[in-house]
């Protein structure tokens, strides 16, 4: 029996978030779990439904990307596909850097945004092949300063770790024998340490040290 894959859509546009339901409806393997057409309203989704895929625009009240980010900081397992109009290289690096697993343009066809949901729900990525292109053929970034992962106690070092590998505050609080909210204390100091805005980007910049250098201590 195939497995039903739960969607929920994010779209601040009624008649196109009506149409990408309706399609989506027609195929049996789909259910679409919920709605929204706000950044507030995809957070709340998230929290209570755990869909397996979201759908997310990036031009909606209060922001796709804001969303994405909020929406990984309270379930960084949650799979979210950005289905927007932008082509811009800054927004397709913005949300795959932010943690979302697919990018897709909203000209893409019933049948061929169901194979994403489908793909992405088997826990690959999807970027659209143009755009994959324009990433590739676009200049490198200009370089920046080396994240400061120093600067981090040898406490809150251990916290990011633990988070990186995907554990919540709870399971670290667990790991580490502390106070759920002294760990939230801690990933507040180290994000505002490392000048990120959720723990995705957190984990990614430990990930980018480690790879530069050993981490001492």
């Amino acid at each position: 029996m195939t497995r039903v894959i739960r969607v929920a859509v994010i779209d601040d546009h009624p008649l196109f978030r009506e149409g990408v339901t309706r399609s989506l409806s027609e195929i049996s393997e789909f259910e679409i779990v919920a709605e929204g057409g706000s950044k507030d309203d995809a957070v709340r989704i998230a929290e209570t439904l755990e869909p397996d895929v979201m759908l997310v625009d990036i031009s909606m009240p209060g922001g796709g990307l804001n969303a994405l980010g909020s929406i990984l900081e309270i379930s960084p397992s949650q799979k979210v596909v950005m289905l927007t109009v932008s082509e811009a290289s800054d927004d397709v690096t913005a949300a795959l850097k932010g943690g979302a697993k697919g990018y897709v343009l909203k000209g893409v066809g019933s049948r061929a945004l169901a194979d994403v949901i489908r793909t992405v729900a088997s826990g690959e990525s999807y970027v659209a092949p143009t755009l994959s292109a324009k990433l590739l053929n676009s200049p490198p970034a200009p370089a920046i300063e080396p994240v400061p992962i120093a600067t981090l106690t040898r406490r809150e070092l251990e916290v990011l770790q633990l988070v990186g590998t995907g554990l919540s505050n709870k399971e670290v609080a667990r790991k580490l024998d502390l106070h759920e909210k002294t760990v939230k204390h801690h990933m507040t100091q180290i994000m505002a340490k490392l000048g990120v805005n959720n723990r995705t980007e957190a984990a990614m910049a430990l990930r980018d040290a480690t790879d530069r250098k050993p981490l001492k201590g």
